[in-house]
């Protein structure tokens, strides 16, 4: 069903809420939940990075397997740059909104029309949830299915609003990974994957600046306002705002991004600070004399 809430993801926070009503309270207490990126179920090609490639029908629409470190960012990204390019990539990428009991709602689908002369005279996209729990205690997950589906997220929920229906999971051991691509390299990025806590109204939590290598990017920074509830009391967040790409100034990449896979500073618990670490291509260097053959196209219809 629509979904009345966040525009940009469901949050960590309304998820563990969420299982909160049907695990017991040590368990509950036990997780730690990612942020939930929307997902368009369409076809898609694998990145190059990724350890798979070529097109999959309803990329989207699934959990591929994850073999290597870049695979667990495939549908984490809300641009979808996998989608293919013969696809209306704008389209498909952002959500239909459709005015729910007076709110702006999210549609769980995307209906658009076709040409006169196509075989069908519509398209629909249904739209997916990415999301992931870790948790202290190993022997907690994977929770059962049963618990998985069925959860409601957002607003208006006892009208029935923010349903949703479990679809695929997938359990990933992060010592299994090939992080080879990170090894290889000798530069790196560092991508703001969810909002990371500056300053917390929340009690007891602790205020925690930037990394140290952000330091010189600090006042460059875009920050954004963010809210986090319990127990019905709404608490005022300031957050560096998820997107953005710093410069990686310290020593241990891989360590780096295994803490970043299960989010780092103040209400990682609740999916905030989430982070990537992006190998960087060494630039060629200035001033040498290359070659270049350069075929010239004339302009197409597309």
């Amino acid at each position: 069903m629509d979904y009345i809430g966040h525009p940009y993801y469901v949050s960590g926070n309304a998820i563990l809420h969420a299982l909160g009503q049907h695990i017991p309270h040590g368990i509950h207490q036990d997780l730690h939940a990612s942020h939930g990126v929307f997902v368009p179920g369409q076809f898609g090609r694998f990145p190059e990075e990724h350890s798979q490639s070529g097109v999959q029908p309803y990329l989207g629409s699934g959990l591929p397997d994850v073999e290597s470190y870049d695979d667990l960012f495939l549908l984490r990204n809300p641009a979808h740059r996998w989608l293919l390019d013969s696809r209306p990539r704008d389209a498909l990428n952002t959500h239909d909104i459709r005015p729910q009991s007076g709110h702006p709602a999210l549609s769980h689908e995307t209906i658009m029309g076709k040409p006169e002369s196509a075989r069908k005279q519509q398209q629909t996209t249904k739209w997916y949830i990415n999301a992931y729990l870790h948790a202290g205690d190993p022997d907690t997950l994977p929770l059962g299915e049963d618990v998985l589906d069925g959860l409601q997220f957002g607003g208006k929920r006892n009208y029935g609003y923010g349903v949703t229906h479990l679809k695929d999971t997938q359990v990933v051991d992060l010592d299994d990974l090939d992080y080879s691509r990170l090894k290889d390299s000798d530069a790196f990025l560092v991508e703001v994957t969810t909002p990371f806590v500056l300053e917390s109204e929340y009690p007891s939590a602790a205020d925690q600046d930037v990394p140290w290598w952000w330091q010189e990017s600090r006042r460059d920074l875009r920050e954004r306002a963010e809210q986090i509830l319990e127990q019905r009391v709404v608490y005022k967040l300031q957050t560096v705002d998820h997107g953005q790409v710093v410069t990686y100034e310290g020593d241990y990449p891989i360590e780096t991004a295994k803490s970043g896979i299960l989010r780092v500073g103040s209400h990682s618990k609740y999916g905030f600070g989430e982070l990537r670490v992006k190998p960087v291509d060494p630039q060629p260097e200035q001033g040498t004399n290359t070659e270049t053959n350069v075929e010239t196209t004339e302009p197409s219809d597309r």
